[in-house]
């Protein structure tokens, strides 16, 4: 008898009955020996149970692939890697060496088609690798590849990095081996296409199986550009260091490997701005070769940055030519266009926005005005160097530019170096922040070219939380006492500006000359009062694009070098250029109603010999290092900077003697070159009128001469003693009161301080062998020239 307990269940199988003879309903499921069937209960024809039907995917299941999708992927996929890697293997073969080794001269063209120059021929020495000495070798190395003796032709896990980097936003990253540098330099081409990649790869490869390491570094080091047009290892140690490469000492060798990374940018001669940066790079080869055992640490710790000669281009770049072809080169590489190697190739015709007749009058102007001035005799002329450069305002085309003497015996350009003080030219920028922003004086006056302000000599500068500590001297220590903005203008009142620029705000000063044009990354463009005096050393060509906006009505646009480009007669791409308002037109007019009086009864009156309604302002750098004349007719913005450089050493020297005067100011050779080349390029062109919406502002009274000896909204600053006399006197204001055409207006008289202690600045007095109003004075070399800023350094007293 059966021990086990009922079990629930009936016939019919429902719950609590019994199937027949009282035994529970057998699983449907479940074959007699115990093996589960077919849930349907059908069977083969043989007896074999059918298989169930694999249930259907629903929702996001039917997004996901299955396993078995995903392997016969993943496996198409190595069977097509493979089978390209060994059709690419088997159908791409080493060719011949491409035509860098005889390259075409690349042609620059004015916009009229002429020939400015031809950058010559490709400039190479090849040398055996026993002929350089291993220490170079081994710098070449640490800056390039480290591990090229112990890796394979392709580093295929530093590809994968740069792809990823570069697909990441961080930058395009260099993940190439010698080896594929030197296929690409030898074999192939510098364009950067998905076919020529592929090529690299496999031509890598077979070279790699094909030649040694020594033979792929010798090739790679006679390949390489290295700048100054010279190709390989021999032809740079001639161009830097005047010697050949078996005589180069580590130092040299690792700053010649530092080229490899951006030729032409670490280029310290022609570059100075950017010493640091190449510094940089050459302590990064050294370390490396200390790491990799290839420099003891001591030999390291005693070297010296082996700062190159002086570069011999060719001669075919003599003059302007060649400071010509540098700026568009320097354009070409800075906005993407062609990179450095890929113009060294050559075969370009380039035509440039220079227009020939401008350039011609651009350089007649200098050689009339400041170089025929110079004397053998005189041993301060030898330090005499001019930039210059001119824009048109309606499209940002650079006209003309001046970059020294002589390509071939001076390298550096004047016209687009950063490193030279802007001065007092950067003040009408101070105003057409206060404009563009709607700014008012500390006790709420909104500012206008009508707006008084305290000019005494030394003035501390406030905030609304008190004394800022700053207080900037005068040109000659004179106090002017209460005048206009116009006024200080004229007579460039550092005092006056500096408090402006407070009031204003330097953030937004600063903001207003970036939105103008001059470059964010600027040495010292620094956010303090001390920003009005121009302790900021942007290039001449930053200052004309930045002048041209105020010109052409508030309308920024950035400047360009360049019109066309072709290859072989295929036309190469340029970027798009946008215009935009970067001020109101309001701002940008009142600041040029401002600098018309300069020019009418200012500082600027030399620049009346243009013959032209003009628009100008005189600047000076600290300790009389430079002198600017920046100013622009309502159809071309030109400025013009005389810089003074030991010939030996490249040290920025005071102009102190030089062109026989006591000093050099911005009113005097600057601002006359500026008129001689205004006059000779505009020469055939219509006068232009300057169709002005400027904003006065209400004219306000003159509290000394209402004999309120508290002053304006200033008098809490701290003031010096004024002369016996009292206060200067001033004639009545003589502003227009109809500004919106400035066509009419008749030249300002100018209103001028006469303190009993200090020289007349009378216009009479406004010649070149006199101040321009914004330096310090004459016949005291003594005098510092500049005052300490907020940042404790040298700031000009303009």
């Amino acid at each position: 008898m059966s021990h086990e307990p009922p079990q629930p269940g009936g016939d019919n199988g429902e719950p609590g009955q019994k199937g027949p003879g009282g035994w529970p309903p057998r699983d449907p499921t479940v074959a007699p020996n115990g093996n589960p069937q077919p849930t349907d209960g059908a069977k083969g024809s043989k007896g074999r149970t059918k298989r169930s039907k694999r249930p259907k995917r629903t929702g996001w299941r039917r997004a996901v692939p299955t396993w078995r999708m995903v392997l016969g992927s993943t496996l198409l996929i190595a069977l097509l890697l493979i089978g390209g890697f060994i059709a690419g293997y088997k159908l791409v073969g080493i060719p011949a060496a491409n035509a860098t080794a005889t390259a075409q001269s690349n042609v620059y063209l004015y916009e009229d088609g002429s020939v400015i120059a031809r950058d010559g021929e490709i400039n190479r020495e090849n040398v055996r690798l026993d002929k350089i000495p291993r220490t170079v070798q081994h710098a070449v190395l640490a800056a390039e590849d480290r591990d090229f003796y112990s890796e394979p032709a392709i580093d295929v896990k530093a590809m994968t990095r740069a792809g990823w980097n570069t697909l990441t936003g961080k930058g395009r990253q260099g993940g190439s081996t010698i080896t594929q540098q030197y296929v690409k330099n030898y074999y192939l081409g510098q364009e950067q296409t998905v076919v020529r990649k592929a090529k690299e790869f496999f031509i890598s490869i077979k070279l790699g199986r094909e030649q040694s390491k020594d033979e792929i570094l010798e090739g790679y080091l006679n390949t390489s550009y290295f700048g100054r047009n010279s190709y390989g290892i021999q032809a740079a140690s001639h161009a830097y260091y005047g010697k050949d490469a078996k005589d180069l000492g580590t130092g040299e060798g690792a700053y010649l490997a530092s080229l490899l990374n951006a030729p032409s940018a670490y280029d310290v001669v022609a570059h100075p701005e950017n010493t640091a940066a190449a510094l940089a790079r050459w302590n990064y080869v050294l370390d490396g070769m200390v790491k990799e055992n290839w420099l003891s640490p001591s030999d390291r710790d005693a070297m010296t940055f082996p700062v190159p000669g002086k570069a011999k281009p060719p001669t075919a770049l003599s003059g302007q030519r060649g400071y010509l072809v540098q700026a568009v080169d320097d354009y070409l590489a800075a906005n993407r266009i062609l990179d450095e190697n890929t113009l060294a190739t050559g075969g370009y015709r380039i035509t440039t926005t220079l227009e020939k007749k401008k350039q011609d009058a651009l350089v007649e102007a200098v050689e009339d005005n400041v170089l025929d001035k110079t004397s053998d005799e005189r041993k301060a002329d030898r330090i005499v160097r001019v930039g210059g450069a001119s824009i048109d305002p309606a499209t940002g085309h650079v006209l003309a530019m001046y970059g020294g003497i002589d390509y071939t015996k001076q390298y550096v350009n004047n016209a687009t170096r950063r490193d030279y003080q802007v001065g007092s030219t950067f003040k009408p920028f101070v105003l057409t922040a206060a404009m563009a922003n709607g700014s008012t004086t500390q006790d709420g006056r909104g500012i206008t070219p009508n707006t008084r302000y305290d000019g005494t000599n030394k003035r501390t500068v406030q905030s609304a939380r008190g004394s800022t500590g700053y207080s900037p001297a005068n040109e000659d220590d004179v106090d002017y006492g209460s005048l206009t903005v116009r006024e200080a203008t004229d007579k460039s009142v550092n005092a006056v500006y500096a408090q402006m620029a407070q009031d204003v705000g330097p953030d937004a000063v600063k903001d207003t000359a970036v939105s103008l044009g001059i470059p964010q990354n600027t040495p010292d463009l620094t956010a303090s009062p001390s920003i009005a005096l121009g302790p900021a050393t942007a290039s001449v060509l930053d200052m004309t694009e930045a002048y041209a906006t105020l010109a052409d009505h508030g309308k920024q646009r950035e400047h360009t070098l360049v019109a066309k480009i072709s290859k072989n007669g295929a036309a190469i791409a340029l970027p798009a250029r946008h215009t935009r308002q970067a001020v109101s037109r309001e701002a940008a007019d009142t600041t040029t109603s401002v600098l018309r009086s300069v020019v009418d009864g200012g500082t600027g009156t030399a620049a009346q010999a243009a013959n032209r309604p003009a628009a100008g302002k005189t600047g000076t750098a600290e300790e009389d290092k430079a002198a600017w004349f920046a100013g622009y007719t309502p159809d071309l913005a030109t400025v013009i900077a005389v810089m003074g450089q030991d010939p030996d050493t490249g040290v920025q020297k005071p102009l102190y003697g030089a062109l026989g005067l006591a000093r050099i100011n911005g009113g005097g050779a600057p601002a006359q070159t500026w008129a001689a080349y205004t006059a000779a390029a505009l020469k055939d062109d219509d006068v232009q009128q300057f169709e002005l919406e400027a904003e006065e502002g209400p004219e306000e009274a003159d509290p000394e001469e209402e004999g309120n000896e508290e002053g304006n909204e200033e008098s809490d600053g701290p003031r010096e003693d004024r002369n016996e006399t009292g206060s200067p006197e001033y004639p009545e204001s003589d502003t227009p009161s109809d500004v919106g055409t400035e066509t009419s207006r008749a030249p300002r008289a100018p209103r001028t301080a006469t303190p009993a202690d200090a020289p007349s600045r009378t216009s009479a007095a406004r010649t070149p062998d006199t101040p321009d109003g914004d330096r310090p004075a004459p016949g005291n070399p003594e005098d510092d020239g500049f005052i300490e800023g907020a940042r404790g350094h040298g700031l000009p007293r303009r």
